[in-house]
């Protein structure tokens, strides 16, 4: 119901002020036709300006509005006082068109959440509610339909269209043993989905949730204009109350002359128009980044990202893929399938990334009944009971606090070495792959001007060297424990950088939540280093780090022009109102105009800008590690 009773109410005022200036009437018939249609269209400008003064918060457009129309009307200027409010009020209806265009091509976004879920019961199919479903249950998707819940799934094919979620034109194929989101759409074939998160911590609800947050936080430039406003209303008050007063008495001439020129001075200096098309530029960005697949949780550090000149990268899920293979096995005095098994047993209940890496390499049974005692080894390994001999495996540092002397490893990559009641039985080779696009994601940083992109890793500095300049990273630090990264994010911004953290695991929560901006691969990153970020990549995409830079530097840009535009424009009608040249409905215009140009600017914000892939850019390699870097990862 946008702006139903402000229409209604503009056009019965509009009549009323088309009668007054048609007919001709006597002196106390006009009043009254005016002062209807004044009464009309401004007593909620006149309530919220009594309401300001109230609670002691009394400079702001109303006042000024309310100020010019009453004081035309106290000279005898009838039709122009009522002009005053009608116009202003156009303008607001105008302003509140945009406003809500904005909001509803978000909103649109954002609706992705279907009314029922498919559940597979004993009876049948059944429709219920997605609130109902848990995580375990069994959906079922059919074509055209939208995906309720997250999970993975078990059995059918389909293409899968993730653009409202990942700003990705292209559908995605999904098959058994593929995660699939809620909010994607169910192309061309029935998928089962195992549900694999409640219905309030879904890929879908948790966007809205950020989104929702977005809105209600302020960008440092919203700030100002509000600081802006708070001091700039006072001053322009007292300076028309001096233009009424000082010029009569020091100049001569008719007191109505300059209060007339001071009610135009007042109208035409309401600050409207920068108040309103600047917060609506970053709603704007806001909303343009989301179908873009970057999620940013509020104008305040929309704007941050425009002036962030250091990019900090985390390697392992973040620059790589995260998903690690075994590629080869090196056993001492034990069979091949044995060694796999006793280090598949250990890993058993580790959530990290190498722990399933080892376990997807096992073909048999993993049984938790054989596992007692299982202890993560902080940035080193594990050790556990496995069928009553204990095992340890991790880095060769980890090999020789247990007094086993570990075998050099011939291959480049990732070393996991295994012990067996105190004897070595030999290693594995574990890799991780680069993400197709990384290269390009620290290129395009480059080409727009970040000054230093960093990466940080648990690898030793011979690997980590390796895979810098595979990437072209200017920096890289290694052979760093989990509590190392927010220590060095804490230098740099000891530096004077402003820093843009991009992570993704529980052990970057820290250092995302410490740096001016953090960035979080929000497809496959943890809840906590989600929950931690300011901006979250749904698609994990590390391109769409440059390409939230990007949005943003066009946001600020969109808001400076603005507050130029509107000030350069005020100052000259001040001008020419002070010194008579202009009349009250001419500055209402100017005013009303000056508002209206700058929201249709702001607007531009909305935009997406073209996502691109560059599937072709990197390697897409596998790029091996160091045994020490595995276990520093390894939390």
């Amino acid at each position: 119901m946008f702006g139903a009773d402000r229409v209604a109410r503009i056009i019965a005022a509009a009549v009323f002020f088309a009668v007054g200036i048609i007919a001709d009437l006597r002196f106390e018939y006009e009043l009254a036709i005016f002062g209807a249609a004044y009464a009309i269209v401004g007593y909620d400008v006149l309530l919220e300006a009594a309401a300001d003064i109230w609670h002691r918060k009394p400079f702001n457009e109303n006042l000024l509005m309310a100020i010019a129309s009453l004081g035309a009307f106290a000279i005898g200027e009838h039709m122009e006082g009522t002009a005053v409010l009608l116009f202003y009020q156009i303008g607001e209806l105008f302003q509140d068109y945009a406003v809500n265009r904005s909001r509803g091509s978000i909103k649109s976004l954002m609706e992705m959440m279907p009314d029922s879920a498919n559940l597979v019961t004993p009876d049948g199919v059944v429709a219920v509610g997605p609130q109902d479903v848990h995580i375990g249950d069994a959906i079922v998707v059919r074509p055209g339909e939208r995906i309720p819940l997250d999970g993975t799934v078990v059995e059918g094919r389909s293409m899968v269209d993730t653009s409202s979620l990942t700003g990705e034109s292209v559908p995605r194929d999904a098959s058994v043993g593929d995660a699939v989101l809620s909010g994607c759409i169910c192309v061309n074939g029935a998928l089962t989905v195992s549900v694999t998160s409640e219905y309030e911590d879904s890929a879908a609800m948790r966007i809205m949730s950020m989104m929702d947050e977005a809105y209600g936080r302020k960008s440092r430039s919203e700030d100002f204009v509000t600081k802006f406003a708070r001091y700039y209303t006072p001053a322009v008050v007292v300076a028309a109350l001096m233009l009424a007063i000082l010029p009569p008495l020091i100049l001569g001439g008719a007191f109505e002359t300059w209060l007339y020129r001071a009610l135009m001075f007042l109208v035409i200096s309401c600050p409207c128009a920068v108040v309103i098309s600047v917060p609506l530029a970053f709603f704007g960005g806001i909303g343009g980044a989301s179908r873009a697949g970057i999620l940013v949780k509020g104008g305040n550090y929309l704007d941050a990202l425009a002036g962030v000149d250091t990019v900090v990268f985390d390697k392992t899920g973040t620059l790589t893929e995260g998903v690690f293979e075994v590629l080869s096995v090196h056993p001492v005095g034990i069979e091949k399938e044995e060694l796999i098994r006793l280090a598949a047993h250990a890993e058993t209940d580790s959530n990290h990334p190498i722990a399933a890496g080892i376990l997807r390499a096992h073909a048999g049974e993993t049984k938790r009944s054989n596992v007692k005692g299982m202890e993560e080894i902080r940035g080193k390994g594990v050790a556990a009971f496995v069928e009553g001999r204990t095992v340890v495996l991790g880095s060769s540092c980890l090999m020789e606090e247990h007094g086993v002397r570990p075998i050099p490893p011939e291959e480049f990559g990732t070393a996991v070495h295994i012990a067996v009641d105190g004897a070595y039985v030999g290693y594995m080779i574990i890799s991780d792959r680069v993400r197709k696009d990384s290269a390009h994601a620290v290129s395009e940083l480059k080409r727009m001007g970040i000054g230093r992109v960093c990466m940080l890793t648990g690898d030793c500095e011979r690997v980590g060297r390796h895979v810098a300049e595979e990437l072209g990273i200017d920096e890289v630090f290694t052979d760093l424990l989990p509590g190392d990264k927010m220590a060095i994010v804490d230098r740099l911004i000891g530096e004077g950088r402003k820093v843009a953290f991009v992570g993704d695991g529980v052990n970057d929560a820290p250092s995302l939540a410490r740096s001016d901006v953090g960035i979080a691969m929000g497809a496959l990153g943890s809840d906590a280093a989600i929950e931690a970020a300011d901006v979250v990549i749904t698609d994990d995409m590390p391109s769409k780090v440059s390409t939230a830079i990007r949005i943003s530097k066009r946001t600020r840009s969109i808001a400076i022009e603005n507050i130029v535009f509107a000030l350069a424009v005020k100052a000259v009608f001040l001008s020419m109102g002070a010194l008579g040249y202009i009349t009250l409905i001419e500055a209402v215009f100017a005013d009303v105009g000056v508002a209206v140009i700058a929201i249709l600017n702001s607007m531009r914000a909305l935009r997406a800008p073209r996502v691109r892939k560059h599937a072709e850019e990197g390697s897409g390699r596998a790029l091996p590690k160091d045994p020490a870097a595995l276990m520093q990862e390894h939390i």
